[in-house]
């Protein structure tokens, strides 16, 4: 479910979506319970959420902080 957007490994292929390879995991999680929680705004991402649980939150957060991440940040 994930992949559709944000690419099997986490670079997005798409603009509207964001890369997440390389992400820091932490982060990764409290966004998606953001989302989860109706407290971040994402039509996509509200519905796919819903159907985790806080396992597989924490599993494909570990996983695509897992990814290498290629680019620099521009600050």
């Amino acid at each position: 479910m994930c992949v559709a957007c944000h690419g099997e490994d986490g670079r997005s292929r798409i603009p509207a979506a964001p890369h997440i390879a390389g992400q820091n995991p932490i982060y990764l999680v409290w966004a998606l319970n953001q989302y989860k929680a109706g407290k971040r705004e994402g039509d996509v991402m509200n519905g796919v959420v819903g159907a985790l649980n806080e396992r597989d939150i924490e599993q494909l957060a570990r996983w695509y902080a897992s990814q290498p991440c290629t680019g620099v940040a521009n600050p």
